[in-house]
């Protein structure tokens, strides 16, 4: 089993999806990745809960240390990402039936007039990896569609990104939403995005600023 969850782990840090990725070094195409070891794990009996924790989370985590470390870059952080987020499409059934504890309930939008989403379907990734319940709503999305989401699905969590000086205003707008709503009180909101600080965030309400997903997966941690 230890052997299985190492390949796991060792192909997200490589990117590799499945049997057709090179790798990282070009020289790994024809062996199994990540799909396919996840698939073979799961058949041997393999519990979804140590897939999730040992294998992709732990390959993550890795990724993080290289990415902060400055060898690897964002196109090698989107693939093991990636990798990640499509195991997790088949993982999800059975770790619902092993009845593993969910770590909350998480609600993830780049805001109204701003398009980009990959520092967001990153963060979005290492969530659910991490056992978390996502929502993603995707890109440009109003302040009412993410509180009416808050509200919905009985999130504990807001994640609020955004690349544009000139849509960062919705985030406060989105802030003064949930607490017109009586929602503020329930849930703790992350905001994240080049152009944003620490000092951004403090001045608008929101509980934590992340200067990158692996920072948002550090703060949560001790949220």
């Amino acid at each position: 089993m230890t052997e299985t969850l190492d390949r796991i782990r060792d192909n997200v840090v490589e990117g590799r999806m499945d049997s057709e990725d090179e790798g990282l070094e070009g020289d790994m195409a024809g062996q199994p990745g990540v799909l396919e070891l996840v698939d073979a794990a799961l058949k041997a009996g393999v519990p979804a809960r140590d897939v999730l924790m040992k294998g992709l989370t732990e390959g993550m985590e890795e990724v993080g240390r290289r990415y902060e470390a400055g060898e690897f870059l964002i196109p090698d952080m989107l693939a093991s990402a990636e990798s990640v987020g499509a195991a997790m499409e088949a993982l999800e059934p059975h770790l619902a039936a092993d009845d593993v504890e969910s770590k909350g309930r998480f609600v993830i939008a780049t805001v109204e007039g701003d398009l980009h989403d990959i520092g967001k379907n990153i963060v979005a990734t290492l969530l659910k990896g991490s056992g978390f319940e996502v929502r993603d709503l995707g890109t440009g999305v109003t302040a009412e569609k993410i509180v009416e989401a808050v509200s919905s699905f009985e999130a504990g969590f807001v994640g609020l990104s955004a690349l544009l000086t000139t849509t960062m205003p919705h985030m406060e707008e989105t802030l003064a939403l949930l607490k017109e709503k009586g929602l503020r009180d329930r849930v703790k909101v992350l905001v994240g995005g080049a152009p944003l600080s620490d000092e951004f965030a403090k001045k608008i309400g929101a509980d934590l600023y992340c200067r990158d997903a692996f920072d948002a997966m550090d703060k949560l941690k001790s949220a």
